[in-house]
């Protein structure tokens, strides 16, 4: 292996080696300093005889004269075999929880990549999540990239946690997993992560890869690609069905913009690369399924919107390559909703592929309608009264007041550890749709009414009279 002393420059987490045969872009290199450490980088470009690294660890102390620089002729890759299950690793898939190294199965670039839309299967296969606000109103399916909006400091890593806990496809006993990806996370949310896999059991299931806001942005980059790669090798090498969360792409997103600044590229919107919105494709578009495989990745990311605003670059590009979105609310969360969900803007693309009869049950399309539709009438006519006064308001309009303030106390908000049934989701739906008079339910077929409406009401009756 050829040592090159001939580094001409260095720019932030950037150094230019010169001089150099044979280099390759995404080829991994490493770096040897007088005082014996050894780090290591990549190749971003080459121009002729010219090679432009980033090195993870930074560029600090590096001395032009005396560093030894070394190609190493491969790319980034991870050790693959199903010891990864309940490991803790680092950004770059090394062991960070003092277990031994991966006896690899076999080793994969973790550049793979995104699944070719001929060979896609559709997803149609329910995910109940226990979380009321989802399975009811914007349901998961199997091989869905359903991405979470938040804003900073809203509890959307204790939403993701109880999903990585509590998913499940319903009436099959199989293999399941999560695959967990930490970007620029802080250590107390780390720590938050681990403490709670390992105390619920969760862990033994889970592959977690940890970047955290203190270690080299350029890590960042590879994290959710080496998440990926592990889940790719257990959902279509090892037919297990996976679940990939990936938090903060924000943060991802923030280091794809440093290293372009730090190479002086043009950039575009707001100062993030002319490119994220495809190379934030590369990553969403390795989920899915494969015709033929058992196996299936379904992708939650997890962002926040700076300022909360969701006409900002992350979460408008993620928005288009995404089947839907989840969004949290600043003000759900100062009245106390937990988890604090606003199902109004909130989407699921492919909800209806996934419920019905034999699925979730039949009723399920017509009550989320209706409930949508009841709780959105009660947003109005609280505006109204915020605007007007509460005498404006018709006694009809005052019953869906009162509707849309227990169907967020009590349907969206639930408990961090509260696991709900689909059939709890749909009764705990209709219970609060017989607070309004049948007449009112125009979106609900008549025998579904007959069904469920007529049981529910007689049942809350009998109650409230004993």
């Amino acid at each position: 292996m050829k040592e090159y002393r001939s580094i001409g420059d260095i720019s932030g987490p950037l150094m230019l080696v010169e001089g150099v045969e044979g280099a390759k872009y995404g080829e991994l290199v490493e770096i040897e300093l007088p005082s014996g450490e050894v780090r290591r980088g990549q190749v971003l470009e080459v121009h002729f005889d010219k090679a432009l690294v980033q090195v993870f660890e930074g560029t600090q102390g590096i001395d032009l004269g005396q560093t030894k620089v070394r190609f190493l002729a491969k790319g980034i890759e991870i050790p693959l075999s199903m010891d990864i299950l309940g490991r803790i690793f680092d950004g770059l898939g090394r062991p960070k929880d003092g277990g031994p190294p991966i006896i690899p199965e076999v080793k994969r670039n973790i550049n793979g990549a995104p699944i070719n839309p001929y060979a896609r299967e559709y997803p149609n296969e329910f995910i109940q999540t226990g979380i009321s606000a989802i399975d009811g109103l914007n349901p998961m399916v199997r091989g869905q990239k359903l991405p979470f909006f938040s804003g900073s400091g809203l509890p959307h890593n204790r939403l993701a946690a109880q999903v990585a806990r509590q998913a499940k496809v319903l009436g099959k006993e199989e293999k399941f997993a999560v695959v967990f990806g930490a970007m620029g996370i802080t250590y107390e949310e780390a720590e938050f992560f681990i403490q709670d896999f390992t105390r619920t059991g969760a862990l033994e299931r889970v592959v977690m890869f940890l970047n955290l806001a203190d270690d080299p942005a350029i890590e960042r980059i590879a994290t959710p690609r080496a998440a990926l790669t592990a889940a790719e090798y257990l959902a279509f090498d090892k037919d297990i069905h996976v679940l990939v969360i990936l938090t903060d792409m924000t943060n991802y997103c923030e280091a794809l913009r440093e290293i372009s600044a730090a190479r002086k590229e043009v950039p575009g919107r707001r100062g993030y690369p002319g490119y994220l919105y495809t190379d934030l494709a590369s990553i969403y578009e390795r989920a899915g399924r494969i015709k033929g495989k058992k196996g299936s990745i379904t992708l939650l990311p997890v962002l926040t919107m700076p300022e909360d605003d969701k006409t900002h670059p992350i979460p408008d590009l993620t928005g288009y390559i995404t089947e839907g979105q989840i969004i949290f609310s600043r003000q759900l969360h100062r009245k106390k909703v937990s988890p604090p969900i606003d199902v109004l803007p909130s989407l699921s693309r492919l909800k209806d592929k996934g419920i019905g009869k034999g699925k979730t049950r039949e009723d399920h399309a017509d009550l989320y309608n209706q409930l949508y539709a009841a709780y959105a009438r009660g947003k109005e006519a609280q505006e109204l009264a915020m605007i007007l006064g509460e005498a404006a308001l018709s006694e009809m309009d005052k019953l869906y007041v009162e509707f849309a303030e227990r169907f967020e106390r009590e349907y969206i908000s639930q408990g961090e550890y509260e696991d709900r049934s689909v059939e709890e989701t749909l009764d705990l739906g209709w219970k609060l749709l017989t607070m309004l008079p049948r007449s009112e339910l125009k979106r609900i077929r008549e025998e579904y009414l007959d069904k469920y409406y007529e049981r529910f009401r007689k049942e809350v009756e009998g109650g409230s009279s004993g």
